[in-house]
């Protein structure tokens, strides 16, 4: 059975304690989409849900995992359902005017279109390369606000535990 994979020559192993780190974040982020299915909105279900299915998928894609060929339509397909799921998520919060859940997805959105961005410039593009670094690098600073901002509500709140689902 002939499966695509990454040419393990060219590919360092990641170090166990990486390896074991990357499934930790992983279990938990599959924590945090059963409790926005038990305790948070239909479109925080959608969001997060849809996110980590496309993190999985990159994970899938990237790792050496074989993959056989005849797989390849059925994952471009759950990837564009995914895609599309992110998009209905922003759309929801737009509706249900939650604009600060709005614009870290929008924010997210611009970060995966930088990385694909990256991957697709010719190395000699140099001055899109540094414009693309400046882009980012912003729209990082503003990720970390957002962070800052959904923690100081959730400290400065009458229930703190209920910044953990934004309730």
């Amino acid at each position: 059975m002939a499966g695509v994979r990454a040419d393990a020559t060219t590919k360092p192993r990641p170090h166990r304690g990486f390896v074991v780190f990357k499934w930790l974040v992983y279990a938990l982020l599959a924590g945090d989409v059963v409790l926005y299915a038990l305790y948070g909105r239909v479109t925080e279900l959608i969001d997060t849900a849809a996110w980590f299915v496309l993190l999985l998928l990159f994970e899938w894609e990237t790792g050496g995992w074989p993959l056989p060929r005849r797989w390849l339509p059925m994952l471009h397909g759950v990837r564009a359902l995914a895609s599309v799921a992110v998009v209905v998520a922003v759309v929801g919060y737009a509706l249900e005017r939650v604009w600060l859940d709005f614009a870290n997805e929008v924010v997210w959105l611009g970060v995966i279109a930088l990385l694909e961005l990256e991957v697709r410039l010719p190395p000699d593009a140099l001055r899109l390369h540094k414009l693309r670094r400046v882009v980012a690098s912003l729209l990082y600073l503003a990720l970390v606000g957002f962070m800052l901002t959904w923690a100081a509500m959730g400290i400065g709140g009458e229930d703190p535990r209920a910044a953990w689902l934004d309730t």
